[in-house]
């Protein structure tokens, strides 16, 4: 796969563990500047940490994707220390409650909308106007299977439904600025987020696993991989799309 990103800035949210962190080190490996980000600080650092170590250039902006200032700061540090904007991957999220629509709590449904569906809209409110500055960019968003099949709970179903709404959304919008919009639909993919879920039901992630035509996990390198390409070249007449990565699960 031709992919090359020497000399550009990517932003990755959530890039503390998992897909975040492998598209961090896919990034860099490629050529690129990667501002790591994410709430979690000690992961965020040992993400560059591990980038740096491997004569990558990283830098970790400790961010909360659902605060509006945080956001801007985040975009503003990037486009300070490197000069511009080239690629943003908004991939924070949380995983949410499980339980019949009814029963879920107010707080539980505004914390996992803030940050999963606001975090993706204010990720991009900020990053699209230095996109533009020079020409363009590509931005892609992670949502879920969830985003395209009502597989979870009620809030976590909404937001990511609504992550692939916001894409299409910006795609067309962006699209005669140069900028393209696009977003990764992953399946069960082994990272802590799925690690969590399966501590508190094993048998779902069972479920859902055996659901994947593949018959197994995917990984997050493999996440990371659909998403270095659509940010290359190679994906140039791509644009307003979700894209599963999910082992044939939402092909059934």
């Amino acid at each position: 796969m031709a992919v090359d990103f020497d000399g550009e800035t990517a932003i990755v949210t959530g890039a503390a563990s998992g897909i975040g962190r492998e598209t961090a080190k896919r990034f860099a490996a490629e050529g690129a500047n990667v501002v790591v980000t994410d709430v979690d600080t000690d992961g965020g650092n040992e993400t560059v940490d591990l980038i740096n170590g491997d004569g990558g250039t990283a830098t970790f902006v400790e961010t909360d994707v659902s605060d509006p200032a945080a956001v801007e700061a985040m975009v503003q540090e990037t486009v300070d220390t490197y000069g511009g904007l080239d690629i943003a991957v908004n991939n924070a999220g949380i995983e949410g409650e499980t339980e019949p629509l009814a029963d879920v709590s107010v707080d539980a449904w505004d914390r996992l909308i803030d940050v999963n569906m606001k975090g993706v809209w204010l990720s991009m409110k900020y990053e699209l106007p230095e996109l533009k500055v020079d020409g363009g960019g590509v931005i892609v968003n992670t949502s879920s299977i969830a985003g395209l099949v009502a597989a979870g709970g009620a809030p976590y179903v909404a937001s990511k439904h609504g992550v692939v709404g916001l894409t299409r959304v910006a795609a067309t919008q962006y699209a005669d600025a140069g900028v393209r919009v696009n977003a990764v639909c992953p399946g069960v993919i082994d990272t802590p987020m799925v690690d969590r879920a399966g501590e508190d039901d094993p048998e779902a992630i069972e479920q859902f696993v055996g659901m994947q035509p593949l018959g197994r996990m995917g990984t997050p390198e493999e996440v990371a991989n659909a998403i270095a390409w659509l940010c290359s070249d190679e994906a140039s007449f791509i644009t307003g799309n979700a894209y599963p990565v999910d082992g044939g699960f939402t092909a059934l």
